[in-house]
């Protein structure tokens, strides 16, 4: 293969053969039988830099079919490169079609975020994950950490959050934070802030996690009862922004970022930022 089939492959060069597809298949299937379950796959290399998503990537060739309408995200935005280029890679492979409208969409990839637009029972939602095993923090031994979510022993990280809380005030761990699934395992929810946690819970849509370097995929079943780990004294909270809106549209309900060395602030979702100006004009 030249490495211009690489970068502008054709319909017919599928990233991934129909082998390659099933296996992954099964994983997802066995994922979303066991919530929160990490399901070991066999990862293969894909045409992307380790970190740019290879694991979410490889979800989304095994679920599309030419009739499906894919949305790509990086951290809100579509027109990002690492969303770019994903997204060509996985409309070029398969002939499915593709949208910024998360609402259009039949699966979305995204990394570090869940779209502001309410997804239905017909989306599928794919997050990239850079580590998959939320107990990394507290325990390097891969044996031990196998025995802990066998015997569902999260007590060394319940430690690790009382902790963060004495010394800084407040529990400061903001993208990735641990929830539970199906009150049975502990996920590690990818880089997402924790302004999108809540939208997991009960979600109507399906939520695949995968991680390339890792060899693992898990889920979150449409329905499925997500916990952020949290004191009964001390509430779970999502970024707050002071009051702020976005510069652009004027929203103050969507997840806003701010701009380097400033205080002007912005809405995540691009393209939902976008037609809300439309909207209001």
């Amino acid at each position: 293969m030249l490495l211009d089939d690489l970068i502008n492959p054709t319909q017919s060069d599928e990233l991934l053969d129909e082998f390659a597809k099933r296996e992954i298949r099964r994983a997802m299937l066995a994922a979303v039988a066991i919530p929160g379950y990490q399901v070991p796959f066999g990862s293969r290399e894909m045409p992307v830099a380790r970190g740019w998503g290879s694991g979410g990537l490889q979800i989304t060739l095994a679920v599309v079919h030419d009739d499906d309408v894919v949305k790509v995200i990086d951290q809100g935005d579509d027109d990002g490169v690492n969303a770019v280029n994903l997204r060509r890679l996985v409309t070029t492979s398969t002939g499915a079609d593709q949208t910024s409208v998360a609402a259009e969409a039949s699966v979305i990839q995204s990394r570090h975020r869940i779209p502001e637009d309410g997804l239905d029972e017909e989306s599928i939602l794919v997050l990239q994950v850079p580590v998959p095993e939320p107990l990394r923090g507290v325990e390097r031994d891969m044996r031990e950490l196998a025995r802990m979510h066998a015997e569902a022993d999260y007590s060394r990280m319940w430690v690790s959050l009382y902790e963060d809380k004495v010394r800084n005030g407040v529990i400061t761990q903001t993208t990735g934070y641990p929830c539970l699934v199906n009150e049975r395992y502990v996920v590690a929810t990818t880089p997402i802030p924790r302004w999108d946690i809540p939208r997991l819970h009960e979600s109507p849509f399906l939520t695949l996690f995968g991680a390339g370097r890792e060899k693992r995929i898990y889920a979150i079943p449409p329905r499925t009862k997500v916990e952020p780990l949290t004191f009964d004294d001390v509430p779970f909270e999502v970024e707050d922004a002071d009051g702020a809106s976005c510069a652009m549209c004027k929203s103050s309900d969507a997840f806003l970022v701010s701009l380097p060395n400033s205080d002007v602030w912005m809405c995540s979702d691009t393209d939902w930022c976008r037609r809300t100006r439309e909207a209001n004009a």
